[in-house]
């Protein structure tokens, strides 16, 4: 009632600011400045009530609840989206529809666009940008999402207002008392006051020291600060982000703190002090932010009147509008502030069509200003009100509206002068010594916004357009005129350069210009008037610049009875620079221009003088590659690199070549142009003779210059492929640098990305050519797909193309000639045909006929012929005979296409010419022995000299030339065909004389073949008996394998055969604890008081278990521990050791494969055992199931009367080892316990020979689900490593018990009382809380136990042992069966116990009898028993050595009757009951269990889009802000976490960890594997510290991985991958791969693993 009260006296107010400021000065300071701190819950709640909620009654009229009802009936949802992006969100760009890349959709939008079937392009946001879906100026087709398609037209239109007038009048009042408010608040100033209207009745002494956080300081230097300064703990400092008042009190208390803080850094903190009445203000303008954004978004109408408050002149003309204020205090505001004011300006003015103009209009009027408060600000340009010229340049419509009214690149231009103004020089060329890079970094992003206005050329011209445009253009050559000719450089003669001058600056404004350049160029080209007046314009800068000039007067030179008039000049000794950026402007222009223009073009200007810059460029880069400017330092040469790569080359290096063949088109004469060159090269002397032998003739710079030269030859006539200069287009373009890059070996596709030059849009136009001239090859489990050229392309290889490095020539011509002469071919690599010039080029051909180059190439072949090393190179004659082979195939082709009178192109003539003519060289050249790897190409020269000839007589190729061809080539197929047939004849010779030895050894050693059985009864089939024996226990048990065991030794190299008393030999392995097998993930098992529990019980959970691997290398005791000690000392002196290796818990890599491994397990002799089968069968008479339980139990009931229950006995050694195994058996034992337990080393601990028998079960369960999951055979497809490790680990664990302390009680309180009726049950638990397998693992190794005697080695015999173990298994079996049932029948859920979870003693009798049993019962039954059956057949086979059956190594199908035959199990393992049934009875009641799942990673999305879509709704559970984030998804349970973050950090250990560190310790005991999704990669982690990434599974349409999403290609997962990945886990090989993968790489700095 109050607050009706209240806004309607806001209503009947003649000043309703008044009335408003009145209240607002009373409540505020009570809400927000309270001398009792307030949680944020009754600040909320009292700001909605008191505040926000009479601003709404007043905008209404009516109670808000009402007014929003009404306001609803009457509009329509927004056809725009306006989603604003926060950082690291990720959005999606469609390369098929887009206008431009920037233009891009939210996920929301994305998934329900039609983009989503289209080529589409996916990125992290940088945050600051908004979704366009809506937007008909984005997109070509499909502007709108099916949430935001209106249904219609196809222009945005502006939407109507449907406010009722009084609502719009009172919305556009409160608006603008409000904005007022806000922005008066935000633009405050430390010193200002309140305004009388706000001033509260009684001013408080009440102040705040106010700190603001910047990007340059650290947290820990502020969290320090903060502890020093207002005596704050470490956790109260780490909440203060952004701005935050860190202490309230008097005026004078908080500047001694303001004081305080600013000292106590060199670099002081933004420290402010404000009353408490400001502050209390301040802090609900921040929160009138998203009240405002509510408001806008509840109606258009209340949108526009916004708009129209905030963009509306200001009554003092001095004063910008309110929008512009904030924007122009921006750089000054802090972090939040600036937030709330970009989502204000995106949810309002950038919605609606007609303020956004105006908008636009603001932000060009400032623009100046505003960039150069970006200059100087600490923040990045994502949070900066710069950031948002992407949104209004990039407007089509309404950048040219900007340039019209606003000259908007004039305006980015100038401002881009202004702030580089202070790197002129005197000759007002840019100078950048002693730049502040970071300062340059931020003016470079300026060049961004000039790019977003020129991305879209207008279609349609208007005068206005074009006045604005010339403008413009004049002004950026002024830009330009700064940069042409800067950065000078002179040779160095004698001394090396001091100090290596700044480059990176003068190419990072050159990459920033090149995708300018070119758009400035596709802008002339699509107005004639443009294009003259650009031309022009370039061509007078280009004049009026006065770099490089000449020194000296022109001189004549003289060369073959020509002369040239020139002026000196020597770039190896006068400045040269290697930027020419209106140079390189012309030359693209005059292409564009020469189709129009031509005949003005050729009487206008003299283009030889133009290329002259050009061609000292080319000279320079040269001179660098022959190592002349040495002396320079790095720095040019690192420029000489940039100028010819990808970055650069297209806007450098390629319009240095066109312009230099826009001069070899001019009227000059061809001989005057190659006579310049030369000049240019400094071989002028070389080659008109006058240069002794003593100066450059063996100088090696020279030789390479020559080379250079040639290829420059090469250029000019043969480098066609650009669109004007012939009959091309930009496909065939990039098709023929696809070509090449292939030639030099198949590429994946990013490595062809890379290779190409991408345009203003980032798009390389390789899809569209791909298809064309290669093939794709998909990839396997690793590595990447690969493209591979088509042989038919393989014509157009050219193995001087102009844009190969001197590697990649090397690469392709090395690959080609392999694949001629594996095909058969000669080894000549002809050069291809071109294309031909177009008209205003067509006079370039000549310079390969005139007289110079015949001179030229004469001189070469001359020295050559008369094999003078020291005057050339085969690389030399390679190129010169490229030279020649070209130069024929284009007098071959005008032949061709016109008559003879008609070619004027007279090569062929020229070269016969003379006495020495080069037709006459080139024969002779044959003969030069160092030349021999050139015949096949001069062969092909001499009979294109023969086709052109008879061209030019009209006739067929002369007999003599047919028959010479034809004789050559049957004596190359003769010698082939000799040299095949002594290769054979040397192959049957080499096979005779081993048949000979082999046969003689036999002779020799007559008895060692006697009993051999002979070769063709080697494959029969096996006998029945022999199948019989094939059994691994039971009276029928099959015989053991005897023979003896040598092994070498992979230190020493020395081998020893494997004894019980001769010195240990060892097995590698890594002992880790896993939860591989675990059905209960993330529950860790706890120990019980009364012992009872793990490890003494592994539960059937499997919540953790302890594995053993060996990569299967073997050692000597001795050299082992000689390895682990050097290995110790090494490793502590290296960098970041302990991130691959920990020393204190034993760990080091196997010497030979670099395995990680942290103990050794000793090889142990199998014992063999005779058998006696007829004792076998009597003792079986007797030895039935119910007299050996009476047996046990009474031995049980003996051992509890004669030994004290804590009674300690020294086991005696069942069989004597040396001491060297005892101790290695002790090492092996005490790892395990120690890692499995995470415990200390304890040898004497009862839980020792416990832990070896758990690994041993568990090790068996690993593999045996490995091979279960992969469909392997169970014994056929087991690898050495896997072999190994299972019979040694099974020795371990038989003999653990040997060598330390053991409890007797331990065997009765463990095992047997859950099978034997009549022993005590008292604290022992259920079967439902025990694993079959591990139990029957127990039981088997315990039973020798009960044998024992004080000071007596008594062992169970070989027949005893075979019952023992034949009645454990039939017990365990029956009881694993029975309870397997009966969780099938009644849905037994593991959380039960057992006595609720048993059934009735007559119905589980019932349901197992076999006339009873149903078939669906008996394939249930087999399905859930038989990974017992196969993991105790694992474990009999490496105890008894009993080879198992044959189709137990075949198949991994229908293993039923193989297993249970093995295990001396009958075929229908319910008999087991019908003959038990007496026995069994009275334990039913005791039996339950439930089948245990095999573990897989979790289910991965087909598409990567669901990933991110699931992650672009995370939030974070511990965090309410928008700051970053990073989700993280455990592929071993699913679950999401926040990794990377302040906000989960927890403690482990007593440490502090992130969220994937503390799930890993629960989920994965320690081991993790996650996947980032936002970076795309895979996070490995074996513990607190170590970790390292991977792969991830998602694979694009090429085969690649896209770690980081770097090229944003749509994402698919890759089955085979995901599989690998999942191997990696239950293989247990995660810690491998973490290890190998750090050895690799070289660490510099650690990353923090702990805090993932």
């Amino acid at each position: 009632m109050l607050f009706s009260v209240v806004f309607q006296q806001w209503l009947e107010a003649a000043d309703s600011r008044a009335e408003l400021f009145c209240y607002l000065k009373d409540q505020v300071p009570q809400i927000f400045c309270l001398k009792k701190e307030s949680s944020p819950q009754e600040e909320e709640e009292l700001m909605q009530s008191r505040l926000l909620y009479p601003l709404e009654c007043f905008l209404f009229g009516e109670a808000p609840q009402e007014g929003l009802e009404k306001l609803k009936q009457g509009s329509s949802s927004s056809q725009l989206c306006g989603r604003v992006f926060k950082e690291g969100e990720t959005v999606y760009s469609c390369r098929d529809c887009a206008i431009d890349p920037t233009c891009v959709l939210c996920m929301d939008c994305f998934q329900d666009s039609v983009h989503k079937s289209h080529r589409y392009k996916m990125h992290a946001s940088s945050g600051g940008g908004f979704c366009d879906c809506g937007d008909v100026e984005a997109w070509k087709i499909g502007p709108c999402c099916s949430k935001h398609d209106p249904g219609a037209s196809t222009a945005m239109e502006t939407d109507e207002c449907v406010l009722e007038p009084e609502i719009y009048e009172r919305a556009e009042r409160l608006f603008r008392i409000l904005l007022h408010y806000v922005t008066d608040f935000l633009v405050w100033e430390e010193n200002l006051e309140l305004s009388a209207e706000l001033q509260p009745r009684t001013k408080d002494n009440a102040y705040y020291c106010v700190l603001y956080n910047d990007e340059h300081h650290s947290y820990d230097h502020v969290i320090y600060t903060l502890q020093r300064s207002v005596n704050c703990d470490q956790a109260d400092a780490q909440t203060h982000t952004g701005r935050r008042a860190v202490k309230r009190g008097t005026l004078r208390s908080c500047q001694q703190a303001k004081d305080l803080i600013r000292h106590i850094s060199l670099q002081p903190l933004r420290v402010e002090i404000l009353h408490a009445a400001v502050m209390a203000h301040q802090t609900f303008v921040l929160r009138l932010g998203p009240w405002f954004q509510k408001i806008i978004s509840y109606s258009v109408g209340f949108r526009q009147a916004f708009c129209q408050v905030a963009l509306e002149a200001n009554i003092d003309r001095d004063q910008p509008c309110l929008i512009s204020r904030l924007m122009l205090h921006d750089g000054r505001m802090y972090k939040g502030a600036r937030k709330i004011v970009h989502e204000l300006i995106f949810c309002s003015m950038l919605m609606e069509t007609e303020f956004k103009r105006l908008f636009a209009i603001e932000f060009t009027k400032h623009y100046k200003q505003l960039q150069k408060d970006f200059i100087i600000d600490d923040h990045d340009r994502s949070i900066s009100i710069t950031a948002l010229s992407v949104q209004i340049f990039t407007v089509p419509t309404l950048a040219r509206q900007l340039i019209e009214e606003g000259n908007v690149i004039k305006v980015i231009v100038g401002t881009v002068m202004d702030l580089l103004r202070e790197h002129l020089d005197d000759n007002n060329r840019f100078f950048f010594l002693g730049y502040n890079s970071d300062k340059f970094a931020r003016i470079q992003v300026i060049f961004h916004d000039l790019r977003y206005i020129l991305i879209s050329k207008p279609s349609i011209w208007t005068e206005e357009l074009r006045r604005e445009f010339i403008e413009g253009f004049k002004a950026f050559l002024g830009l330009l005129r700064c940069m042409q000719g800067m950065e000078e450089v002179k040779r160095q003669f004698g001394q090396h350069i001091a100090v290596e001058p700044e480059w990176e600056a003068g190419f990072s404004l050159q990459i920033q210009l090149r995708h300018i350049l070119a758009m400035f160029q596709d802008w002339c080209s699509s107005d004639d008037e443009i294009l003259q007046l650009a031309f022009e314009e370039c061509h007078k800068a280009l004049m009026q610049c006065n770099n490089q000039p000449f020194h000296r007067e022109a001189t004549d030179y003289y060369m073959c009875k020509h002369i040239l008039h020139v002026r000196p000049y020597k770039v190896s000794q006068e400045p040269v620079s290697i930027h020419l950026p209106i140079s390189r402007l012309l030359a693209g222009l005059y292409v564009l221009l020469v189709k129009v223009f031509l005949r003005l073009l050729q009487e206008s200007f003299d283009r030889t003088q133009l290329a002259e810059h050009p061609l000292r460029c080319v000279v320079l880069a040269a001179q660098v590659s022959a190592e002349m400017w040495r002396r320079n330092g790095l720095s040019l040469v690192s420029q000489v690199y940039y100028y010819q790569d990808v970055k650069c080359r297209d806007e450098m290096y390629d319009k240095d070549i066109l312009m230099l063949q826009v001069g070899t088109a001019s009227k000059m004469d061809p001989n005057h142009f190659l006579m310049l060159v030369l000049l240019r090269f400094e071989l002028f002397d070389y080659f008109n003779g006058s240069c002794s032998s003593k100066d450059q003739v063996s100088n090696t710079s020279t030789i390479i210059q020559k080379k250079k030269l040639y290829c420059l030859c090469l250029v000019f006539p043969g480098e066609r492929y650009v669109p004007g200069v012939s009959q091309v287009t930009k496909e065939d373009v990039t098709m023929r640098e696809v070509i090449h890059l292939l030639c030099i070996e198949p590429m994946a596709h990013s490595s062809l990305v890379k290779g190409l030059p991408e345009n203003e849009s980032h798009e390389t136009g390789l899809e569209t050519v791909i298809t064309k001239v290669a093939t794709f090859k998909k990839p396997g489990v690793s590595g990447h797909g690969l493209y591979g050229l088509k042989k038919e392309r393989l014509v157009e290889f050219n193995p001087f193309f102009y844009h190969y490095s001197r590697s990649q020539h090397s690469k392709a011509e090395e690959s080609q000639k392999k694949r001629r002469t594996q095909e058969g071919n000669d080894k000549a690599l002809r050069p291809p045909v071109p294309p031909a010039f177009c008209l205003a080029f067509s006079s370039i051909v000549r310079l390969l006929c005139c007289d110079i180059i015949i001179h030229v190439l004469r001189r070469v072949l001359q020295r050559a012929a008369e094999d003078r090393s020291t005057h050339w190179t085969e690389a030399m004659i390679q190129r010169a005979l490229h030279l020649i082979g070209q130069a024929l195939l284009e007098e071959k082709t005008q032949l061709e296409h016109s008559t003879v009178e008609e070619v004027t192109f007279d090569f062929s003539l020229k070269a016969r010419k003379h006495g020495k003519s080069v037709f006459l060289l080139l024969s002779k050249i044959k003969a030069v022995p160092s030349l021999e790897a050139q015949n096949d190409m001069v062969k092909w020269v001499l009979q294109m000299f023969e086709i052109v000839k008879c061209l030019r007589e009209k006739s067929s190729p002369t007999a003599s030339m047919s028959m010479d061809t034809t004789n050559a080539q049957d004596k190359e197929k003769a010698e082939r065909k000799r040299k095949a047939e002594a290769a054979k004849l040397h192959r049957q010779k080499i096979m005779a004389q081993m048949s000979a030895m082999q046969k003689n050894f036999i002779e020799s050693n007559k008895m060692l073949y006697e009993n051999m059985p002979e070769s063709g009864t080697q494959g029969e089939p096996v006998t029945s008996t022999e199948r019989e024996l094939c059994v691994a226990i039971g009276p029928h048990r099959g015989s053991s394998p005897a023979g003896r065991e040598v092994l070498t030794c992979i230190l020493c190299q020395e081998e020893q055969e494997v004894v019980a008393q001769a010195p240990a030999m060892v097995l590698t392995a890594c002992v880790q604890r896993s939860t591989v097998l675990t059905q209960c993930r993330g529950k860790i098992p706890t120990n019980r008081a009364d012992g009872t529990s793990y490890p003494l019980f592994m539960p059937p959970e499997l919540a953790v278990g302890t594995h053993t691997g060996s990569c299967g290398h073997v050692m000597h005791a001795t050299c082992w521990q000689k390895y682990f000690e050097a290995v110790q000392n090494m490793t502590r002196n290296r960098l970041h050791a302990e991130l691959i290796i920990d020393l204190e818990n034993g760990e080091y890599l196997c010497p030979l494969c670099k395995s990680l491994c942290n103990t050794v397990v000793p090889l142990i002799p199998f014992e063999t055992l005779t058998f006696n089968y007829e004792n076998a069968e009597i003792i079986g008479q007797h030895l039935t199931l119910p007299r050996w339980i009476q047996i046990i139990s009474a031995r049980i009931k003996g051992l509890k009367s004669h030994t004290s229950l804590n009674s300690m006995l020294v086991v005696v050694f069942r069989r004597k080892f040396s001491d060297s195994i005892a101790e290695m058996l002790v090492v092996c034992a005490t790892t395990v316990h120690r890692v499995g337990l995470q415990t200390a080393p304890n040898e004497l601990c009862p839980h020792v020979p416990i832990m070896a028998w758990n690994t041993c079960a568990f090790t068996i369960q690993a593999i045996e689900n490995i091979l279960q999951e992969e469909g392997k055979p169970l014994f056929g497809s087991l690898q050495n490593r896997q072999v190994g490790c299972l019979m040694t680990r099974q020795q371990l664990s038989n003999n653990a018990c040997n060598v330390s302390w053991f409890r007797f009680s331990l065997v009765r309180h463990q095992f047997l009382k859950f099978l034997l009726p009549g022993i005590g049950r008292k604290n022992s638990p259920s079967l439902l809380e025990v694993d079959f397998f591990h139990l029957l693992v127990g039981l088997v190794l315990s039973i020798p136990a009960l044998y024992q005697e004080e000071a007596v080695d008594l062992q169970p015999s070989a027949v005893s042992s075979a019952y023992n173990h034949l009645h454990i298994l039939h017990l365990v079996t029956m009881a694993h069966i029975l309870l397997h049932n009966q969780t099938g029948q009644e849905s037994t859920s593991p959380g039960c116990n057992g006595n609720k979870c048993s059934l009735s003693r007559g119905k589980l009798c019932s349901l197992l009898i076999p006339d009873v049993s149903g078939s669906s019962v008996a394939e249930r039954v087999n399905r859930g028993i038989e990974p017992f059956l196969r993991c105790a057949a694992l474990f009999f086979s490496c105890l008894t050595g009993v080879h198992p059956p044959e189709e137990l190594s075949i198949t991994s199908q229908g293993q039923m009757e193989a297993l249970c035959s093995y295990l001396a199990l009958p075929s229908n393992v319910f008999q087991l009951f019908q003959d038990h049934r007496d026995t069994v009875t009275p334990l039913m009641q005791r039996y339950s269990i439930y089948p245990r799942r095999r573990n897989r990673l979790i289910d991965l999305p087909e598409d990567y889009s669901a990933l991110l879509n699931q992650a672009s709704h995370f939030q974070c559970p511990k965090s309410t802000d928008d700051d970053r984030k990073h989700p993280t998804l455990c592929l071993f349970c699913g679950a999401m976490l926040c990794s990377q973050s302040s906000c989960c950090l927890s403690q482990l250990d007593g440490e502090d960890v992130g969220a994937c560190t503390a799930h890993a310790a629960t989920c994965g005991a320690g081991v993790g594997m996650f996947l980032r999704i936002r970076e795309c990669e895979i996070v490995l982690m074996a513990s607190k510290t170590r970790g390292s990434t991977y792969p991830a599974p998602y694979l694009d349409d090429y085969g690649e991985t896209d770690p980081h999403l770097g090229r944003g290609n749509p994402l698919h997962l890759c089955p085979e991958r995901y599989k690998k990945l999942n191997q990696l886990w239950q293989q247990h090989c995660i810690l491998e791969e973490i290890a190998r993968s750090l050895e690799v790489v070289n660490v510099m700095f650690a990353f923090e693993w702990q805090m993932l």
